[in-house]
């Protein structure tokens, strides 16, 4: 399953991008250069992290076609201090919690290290990804025996077991070794712990790693790849730092797309303003299944579930970006496409996190749909979803990408190219 593979090769948001990028490379795309042209294939990478990605039309374009998604999962980032000693002659990582994650899911499992390291070289500081080749530390848990407790505490009970002290072992060394680097080169790191357990489809299922949100950055992937040429432009968007609330330089929140666009379309003469007028976003992210063993937990009438389609999301605070003139047009080119479709709304009671629709349409004003799979386990170590949702989600963002947003007299249509 090509998933999977996708799926290993980025433990990290920097692995995620590389990573896209390779596979656009070897689908005919070349970096954004100055001066784009028609019909041109190309993306861009922003701080090592977000990935931006375009297909020109041939002509003036009628609007805009969108995806996106995030490329980031919740873990535990490495500090910059290093390995600590504790009294009893263990040497620790020092971590602090990058998104809202499982804490028990990381405990007892093979954990590796990867990120970015950054190293000098004759006075320019460069960027190298890395990735440990095997376990690399564990969250070792209390035995039950000692503590009955479910609670952590991250600055003590969260710290991840490196060494022992009289190892020698030295975590500059290890990370110039996995960089093929000097020590004396690494100037700084941006560094995760990432589960090692490898993904797989068991039954009706797939389970794995970094599910939320990668299922969708793939399948927005594999749609802007096998949809046609079309007379809109098509643009494919996987942004960092939505676990952290996006607000950052490569960041949903950021102005990077609306001043990408902006650039693009200055390069080509466009009009930006008329194009956003005809533009539609589908905004992918995971969502919360009901749950097998406490359906409680969900709104009844708005809870998916696994192996019947992908969802779309609604939220009257607008955490989710869907309105119901999106909705419908999405709903009008599944029932085209003889997709499956659920609905999501949290329980009113229960309030759900949001994700990067809502916030990248402060931004650049384009109508949006919130979507996403429905998955189990929701920023744990470990997630589970329906191994036929990715398919039907590849069919859905396949079918956007071959359609243009026309407004007229008689109202609005997706219409097939």
């Amino acid at each position: 399953m090509e998933f999977l593979s996708y799926l290993k090769a980025c433990p990290t948001a920097f692995h995620a991008a590389a990573h896209t990028a390779e596979l656009l490379r070897q689908a005919g795309f070349s970096p954004l250069p100055r001066e784009p042209q028609p019909g041109g294939r190309y993306y861009q990478v922003l701080a090592n992290s977000t990935l931006l990605a375009w297909r020109l039309p041939a002509h003036t374009p009628e609007g805009c076609i969108l995806t996106a998604a995030h490329t980031d999962s919740p873990s535990y980032k490495l500090k910059p201090g290093g390995l600590r000693k504790t009294a009893d002659a263990y040497l620790q990582l020092q971590t602090e919690g990058y998104g809202g994650m499982r804490h028990a899911s990381w405990m007892d499992r093979p954990l590796g290290i990867a990120g970015r390291v950054l190293l000098e070289r004759q006075g320019t500081v460069v960027s190298r990804l890395v990735a440990s080749p095997g376990p690399a530390a564990v969250i070792p848990s209390v035995a039950v025996h000692l503590s009955r407790e479910n609670q952590f505490n991250p600055a003590v009970d969260l710290q991840p077991l490196f060494a022992m002290a009289q190892s020698g072992a030295d975590l500059t060394a290890q990370l110039a070794q996995w960089a093929d680097a000097r020590p004396e080169e690494i100037l700084d790191h941006d560094l995760y712990l990432v589960c090692l357990d490898e993904a797989t489809v068991w039954g009706d299922f797939l389970s794995g790693p970094r599910l939320d949100d990668l299922t969708c950055a793939y399948a927005c992937l594999r749609g802007f790849l096998d949809a046609p040429e079309s007379p809109a432009l098509q643009a494919l968007c996987l942004f960092d730092h939505e676990e952290i609330g996006s607000a950052t330089r490569q960041g949903a929140g950021s102005t990077a797309l609306r001043d990408a666009l902006a650039s693009l379309c200055g390069a080509m003469g466009w009009d930006a303003a008329a194009l956003r007028q005809g533009s539609f976003l589908l905004s992918a992210d995971n969502a919360h299944a009901r749950h097998p063993n406490h359906p409680e937990l969900s709104d009844s009438g708005n809870s998916p579930v696994l192996n019947q389609g992908p969802v779309l999301k609604y939220s009257a605070p607008r955490r989710y970006a869907t309105d119901g003139l999106s909705a419908a047009l999405i709903r009008s080119l599944c029932r085209r496409q003889q997709i499956p479709l659920q609905v999501f709304a949290n329980r009113s009671d229960l309030p759900g996190g949001s994700t990067l629709g809502s916030i990248a349409t402060t931004l650049l004003p384009v109508m949006t749909v919130d979507m996403g799979l429905p998955q189990l386990a929701m920023h744990a170590a470990w997630e589970t979803m329906g191994r036929q949702d990715l398919h039907e989600l590849v069919r859905l963002t396949t079918a956007l990408y071959g359609c243009v947003l026309h407004h007229g007299e008689d109202g609005w249509q997706l219409d097939s190219i």
